[in-house]
């Protein structure tokens, strides 16, 4: 548990962290014209994955599958994107900054239960990373598409710094909660800086310049059935 906080306002964070990400899975499976089934499948994979993973790793019993409420959640959210896509359609952007508030949740909390495990500092940070993003790969996997993670947005290199910040700040000695508050502060502010402004790791030069050839190419093609 995060040191400092009340236990059941981390429950209710997580809880609505597993929703926001719930709807994020929905909402992909709404799109992929997936029938029911398939939407919830991808609200349980999105909003639960990371935290498996997560408990698997660490060696524990997965705590998502230990308290209905977490499935309640994801399964809610599923259902709402199944019957209420358009109106979730026109708020994307405040569900994008939600889905930032729980990726820096997830990724910090991850991160503090990996060294309660006594993890060394770099699988703690990687595990801290992984709750908040495994959802998303096994997403993108599942609909046959390259991990969103890996070819665009800053999405994973938040989580890692959030969860870098507690890590750190434990192998220091320290826990103080300001810390984990500052991680999920970096995380967030990455997060929402990184949409805002359409930030993107860059790619290998080689593959720039093929890019830019492949444009061009496509744009003479154009010219020319104009004229």
């Amino acid at each position: 548990m995060v040191p400092g906080f009340d236990p059941t306002l981390i429950l209710w964070l997580n809880l609505a962290g597993t929703f926001v990400f719930g709807l994020s899975g929905g909402l992909a499976g709404v799109r992929a014209r997936l029938d029911l089934f398939g939407v919830l499948v991808l609200a349980l994979v999105v909003s639960m994955t990371g935290g498996v993973v997560r408990d698997v790793l660490i060696g524990t019993p997965p705590a998502t599958f230990r308290d209905w409420r977490f499935l309640a959640a994801a399964g809610l959210a599923g259902v709402t994107t199944f019957a209420a896509r358009p109106i979730l359609e026109r708020i994307w952007n405040v569900i994008q900054v939600l889905d930032a508030a729980g990726l820096a949740l997830f990724s910090v909390a991850g991160a503090v239960k990996a060294v309660e495990y006594h993890l060394g500092p770099a699988p703690a940070i990687i595990i801290g990373a992984i709750t908040g993003i495994g959802g998303g790969v096994l997403r993108d996997v599942l609909l046959r598409q390259i991990p969103t993670v890996l070819r665009q947005d800053l999405y994973a290199v938040p989580a890692l710094a959030g969860a870098a910040v507690v890590v750190g700040a434990h192998s220091a000695g320290s826990h103080s909660v300001v810390f984990p508050l500052i991680g999920l502060a970096v995380c967030f502010v990455a997060r929402v800086v990184g949409i805002r402004f359409d930030i993107q790791l860059p790619v290998a030069p080689s593959e720039r310049r093929r890019s830019a050839t492949s444009l061009t190419e496509t744009s003479r093609g154009d010219d020319d059935s104009e004229a």
